[in-house]
């Protein structure tokens, strides 16, 4: 499809477009340098063809692990690694052409990322006002979506993480991931994990204590997603023998622990990657249902023109459990 004819509305009623856009196929962007700071810049996008999807985004959702790597350049050598780029794999939006499926215009849909960028590198790609991805990458959410929908890409993540090896009876860490571990073992289960949080600003209105505060020792399905290698020797020692622990944080440094207690008890590691389709259908299925909860986990909002500062709220302080860019907020 020829650019001239890419003649996708900028905005809708609920989202004006951002001020500075010149042309249908320009998107307002976040862009990394690696350098510990975030910028805003209109980039010229591909034009969609036959299988594609244009979708103008509502909002985009911060991720304080795998992008706090990439923000910083601290992120490990990682295929399809390159500076500039665009970050982030949490964005909703409503789709406003679809040249091979005309019935999805106007529907809401999640975008995991994006690689539609002229001048920019898309590592993972979905931190922008507008996105053009293939069909297939899209998650329908029908006519209406709210903020909190960009935490798909997460559920979806606990999902892997539960279906990799058993079910969770204690998980590490109380950030949004794990809160939504615990809640979709809840979810599955009927009965809620334990919880460790080392941060008791994490800790304060919820269930999960002080890891030196639980004296059991018979865990037998530990899940880490805390990215704290240095948690490790603490979750061995709680475990019950033959334990399986299942690490689905993202760690930049080499994961590490005493050999011998591991020994003792035949510890067995897995570790939980990215997430698939299947658990992108299962994760949407348990919202549907009513089954998995995503709200209460929203805490911040920003104006696309206030990315600096946003990134720096998301990435350091402790009450911020996720931050949504707006892409129709005021500046």
């Amino acid at each position: 499809m020829a650019l001239d004819s890419f003649n996708v509305k900028i905005g809708d009623a609920e989202h004006p477009p951002v001020p500075g856009l010149t042309g249908y196929g320009e998107a307002a962007c976040a862009v990394f340098e690696g350098n510990g700071e975030a910028r805003l810049a209109y980039l010229a996008l591909t034009p969609p063809g036959p299988g594609d999807v244009v979708v103008d985004i509502h909002w985009s959702g911060v991720s304080t692990g795998t992008e706090r790597l990439l923000w910083s350049g601290e992120m490990p050598p990682f295929p399809g690694l390159a500076y500039p780029l665009v970050p982030g794999y949490e964005s909703v939006g409503r789709i406003v052409e679809a040249p091979g499926k005309p019935s999805w215009v106007g529907q809401m849909a999640f975008v995991p990322g994006a690689s539609c960028f002229e001048d920019a590198h898309g590592l993972f790609g979905a931190t922008a006002s507008r996105l053009v991805v293939p069909e297939g990458k899209v998650t329908l959410l029908g006519g209406s979506a709210a903020p909190e929908h960009t935490l798909l890409a997460l559920a979806a993540t606990a999902h892997h993480a539960i279906e990799r090896a058993q079910v969770p009876d204690l998980i590490i860490g109380n950030g949004v991931l794990g809160r939504l571990t615990a809640r979709m073992t809840e979810a599955i289960t009927g009965s809620a994990p334990t919880i460790w949080e080392t941060n008791p600003d994490r800790r304060t209105g919820t269930s999960a204590i002080d890891p030196g505060e639980d004296t059991r020792r018979d865990y037998a399905a530990p899940c880490d997603v805390s990215g704290n290698t240095a948690a490790l020797d603490a979750v061995i020692a709680a475990c019950a023998p033959r334990a399986q622990i299942t690490l689905a944080g993202f760690y930049k440094d080499r994961p590490n622990f005493a050999f011998p207690p591991a020994f003792m008890k035949e510890i067995t590691l897995h570790v939980a990657a990215e997430w698939r389709a299947e658990d992108m259908m299962a994760a949407a299925a348990l919202v549907r249902s009513g089954a998995l909860d995503l709200t209460g986990l929203v805490t911040h909002t920003a104006s696309p023109n206030a990315l600096a500062g946003a990134y720096a709220t998301a990435f350091e302080d402790p009450a911020c459990l996720k931050l949504l860019i707006d892409w129709g907020a005021e500046p």
